[in-house]
């Protein structure tokens, strides 16, 4: 049940974030457009690209986990046992893990100082720490995912696209 419904949260931030993702090549469109046709380009447009492509990236993540899209190279492994990939899975996934995990960490804690020190973008003059705070929520997904992976592998059983030997 509660691998479901990561999975289902997993789905519905990979949407919102194709949706970003979108907009933010329909902004960068119009703003090409608009600067060879009327020389008048939307202003902070290379501002809202960096923050739109980050969240879109960062709403990704857990999607990609769970589907075990990850890059893995096995050249050193392909003559290994099961066992051996499945403990390999494992410790991978629990590396992993606790990369999402510090960097959602470390983004809220940029996000509080940021927020404190009252930056913002120069352009546009819009907070910063919007940006920090907006991609904790994918790299925690992403983190939790892997742990269920880990735990999943080390005890023989697959979950989401772990059964490929993604981790």
């Amino acid at each position: 049940m509660m691998l479901r419904r990561l999975d289902r949260i997993a789905w519905a931030l990979a949407l919102a974030g194709a949706a970003v993702a979108l907009l933010v090549g329909l902004m960068t469109t119009t703003s090409v457009a608009g600067r060879a046709l009327f020389k008048a380009p939307i202003q902070g447009d290379v501002e809202l690209t960096q923050l739109g492509i980050a969240l879109a990236i960062s709403l990704c993540l857990p999607w990609c986990q769970m589907r075990g899209a990850n890059i893995i190279v096995d050249f050193f492994t392909q003559s290994a046992t099961k066992l051996t990939h499945r403990r390999l899975d494992a410790i991978g996934a629990l590396l992993i893990a606790a990369m999402y995990l510090l960097l959602a960490w470390r983004t809220t804690v940029g996000a509080v100082a940021v927020r404190q020190a009252h930056e913002q973008s120069m352009i546009l003059a819009l907070p910063m720490w919007w940006a920090y705070a907006s991609l904790a929520p994918g790299l925690a997904l992403a983190g939790m995912v892997a742990l269920l992976q880990a735990w999943g592998a080390w005890q023989g059983r697959a979950i989401g696209g772990a059964e490929q030997g993604a981790a």
